[in-house]
């Protein structure tokens, strides 16, 4: 469990230095370049995922915290599909990215909360609920950051039916790929 919670707060730290400590940043981005910095941050977020990985699945035993109701099973998924359409959205000109601000973030707090409906064992509670409160308090710390929202012009029709299907082949590759990536079969 230890190596789960160390991996959860590695990868919230390192994705809050940009917006809570951009003198860090801008230090490391001195002795190191811009090119180190990015190296340093994409080494240190993949040992935050293999911590995260190792320690969920060296924790045989986590005890259950609450019982999550089945009738949430579907509505959850739906949950997830929805938070892997506004994250493609993200990297996309996309109409969803005029009504949310960070897609990305935002994608990524509705999977974890998903997960929190479908998962009420301790190791899930710290890893979905961690990775969500992350997610919520980065949007903070960049709205601080970056003040007023200039929204995007919205693209054609086409480009959203492209979103779309995208996001679609996201859910279904990663549908496929949970059982191994987890242990959990999805259905």
């Amino acid at each position: 469990m230890a190596l789960l919670v160390l991996g959860v707060l590695l990868f919230a730290g390192v994705h809050f230095i940009p917006s809570l400590a951009p003198g860090i940043k801008a230090a490391w981005v001195g002795k190191l370049g811009e090119n180190g910095f990015k190296g340093v941050f994409s080494l240190l977020l993949l040992a935050s995922f293999g911590l995260m990985i190792f320690g969920w699945r060296n924790t045989t035993v986590s005890p259950l915290l609450y019982a999550p109701p089945l009738a949430l099973h579907v509505p959850a998924l739906m949950l997830v599909a929805l938070g892997f359409l506004v994250m493609v959205a993200a990297n996309r000109n996309s109409r969803i990215r005029r009504f949310i601000r960070h897609p990305q973030l935002t994608g990524v707090a509705m999977w974890g909360v998903a997960h929190l409906l479908l998962n009420g064992d301790q190791r899930s509670v710290i890893l979905f609920g961690g990775i969500t409160l992350w997610a919520i308090g980065e949007m903070f710390a960049i709205n601080r950051r970056d003040g007023v929202w200039v929204k995007e012009a919205p693209p054609g029709w086409g480009a959203e039916v492209v979103t779309v299907l995208i996001a679609a082949v996201v859910v279904g590759v990663l549908v496929s790929i949970h059982p191994l990536l987890s242990g959990v079969p999805v259905w």
